[in-house]
């Protein structure tokens, strides 16, 4: 997967349909309500994008986002004002993988589409072979006023290496 966009480029925009964290939604009984998340809310900002195949997958679930939500703490120190994280699932099953993961709006989970915004970037996976179809690949942008600062995609995605959160903590 080689990205189109590169470090000192302007984010293409885009809108994310997202439930956005309410403590209503901690007890499963409610699902919450999608609304939208423009990149245009990141103007002005320090955001760390993870982007991950899908929800609830092995590798994306165990060995890479628990990570994230583990020290969104550590990124709000180095300055970072939003950590979001972008798969191909609805707003719903990212909103309850987001409660699994014990996010509670410290990290925002958050849906690309049918991968629209990161096949913008050339940042998506076909995964039909797989029985998933097209998926955001696995990657992580650092961007500062919707610029890109950092940009790193994983050689292997089955594995993470240089998108886990350790890696990201270390490059701010």
């Amino acid at each position: 997967m080689s990205a189109s966009i590169k470090v000192g480029d302007a984010i293409p925009e885009a809108e994310f349909p997202t439930v956005f964290w309410s403590e209503e939604l901690e007890s499963g009984a409610a699902c919450g309500v999608p609304s939208k998340l423009s990149t245009k809310d990141w103007a002005g900002k320090k955001v760390v994008v993870v982007a991950v195949p899908g929800a609830f997958t092995p590798t994306c679930h165990v060995n890479h986002i628990p990570a994230y939500v583990k020290n969104s703490q550590a990124f709000k120190d180095k300055g970072v004002d939003q950590v979001v994280v972008v798969a191909a699932n609805d707003p719903f099953v990212m909103s309850g993988w987001g409660r699994i993961n014990g996010a509670k709006g410290n990290v925002l989970f958050v849906t690309d589409t049918y991968a629209q915004w990161s096949k913008k970037l050339d940042l998506s996976v076909d995964l039909t072979g797989h029985g998933l179809g097209e998926r955001t690949g696995r990657y992580a942008l650092i961007l500062d006023d919707l610029k890109v600062t950092k940009l790193f995609v994983e050689p292997n995605p089955g594995a993470v290496s240089n998108t886990g959160a350790e890696h990201i903590l270390a490059e701010l």
